[in-house]
């Protein structure tokens, strides 16, 4: 089985972000929902979250794919469902994958502009992103109308001045256009942050392998 598409997933489940004091609604506990494009693929994604850990959630073909991590970036398991292969893996992240997969972010500077629209339903502003390491620029619209704390590796977006709703994801130099369509706030069933039982303990490494080493 290949996972081609592991990497973006990655980026994403790495894009967690620090909110604005100034935001209108406060959610501590729901779900994110988004639409990106995976390999050329449009995917459907939820983001769980709570203050302490979120779930990156999607489906590809026949694989269910889950990413969790934890508020402290210190943590970080990649579920891998394939009902028809029965195949159930837990890849677990050392702290050297988790500090490599940070170095590989960008580092940006944020400039406020004046541009508006609706995106959603959310009142969002555009803010200029330009990563430090290659003067690159990205158009980022956030909004100030919710604040969430979506725990994970947050780094990139961090002090951006509000929450990202149409944005580009990053991970070892692959990017994909990312773009929220709702928030709902909603108690997070139980054992969504958790490894089953069932699922096979692997590393990252013994990923890779599964998905031709791509």
């Amino acid at each position: 089985m290949r996972i081609k598409f592991l990497n973006v997933a990655l980026g994403l489940a790495l894009t967690a972000t620090v909110m604005s004091a100034s935001a209108q609604k406060k959610y501590t506990e729901g779900v994110v929902n988004f639409t990106t494009a995976m390999m050329g693929q449009q995917i459907n994604a939820k983001s769980y979250f709570r203050a302490d850990s979120n779930a990156f959630a999607f489906s590809n073909g026949p694989a269910n794919i889950k990413i969790l991590t934890d508020a402290g970036a210190k943590s970080m398991v990649i579920l891998v469902d394939v009902p028809v292969a029965n195949i159930k893996k837990a890849a677990v992240a050392t702290p050297d994958d988790i500090d490599q997969a940070m170095a590989g972010l960008p580092q940006f500077t944020f400039a406020p502009g004046t541009e508006t629209k609706v995106i959603n339903g959310f009142n969002c502003k555009k803010v200029v992103a330009t990563d430090k390491k290659n003067s690159k620029t990205f158009d980022i619209w956030i909004t100030n109308d919710i604040e969430i704390p979506l725990a994970g590796v947050a780094k990139y977006y961090q002090g951006i001045g509000g929450f990202p709703v149409q944005y580009t994801s990053f991970s070892q130099g692959q990017s994909t256009e990312v773009t929220v369509t709702s928030v709902t706030e909603q108690k997070v069933p139980a054992g969504t942050f958790g490894i089953p039982a069932d699922f096979e303990k692997i590393t990252l490494d013994d990923l890779k392998a599964m998905r031709g080493g791509r």
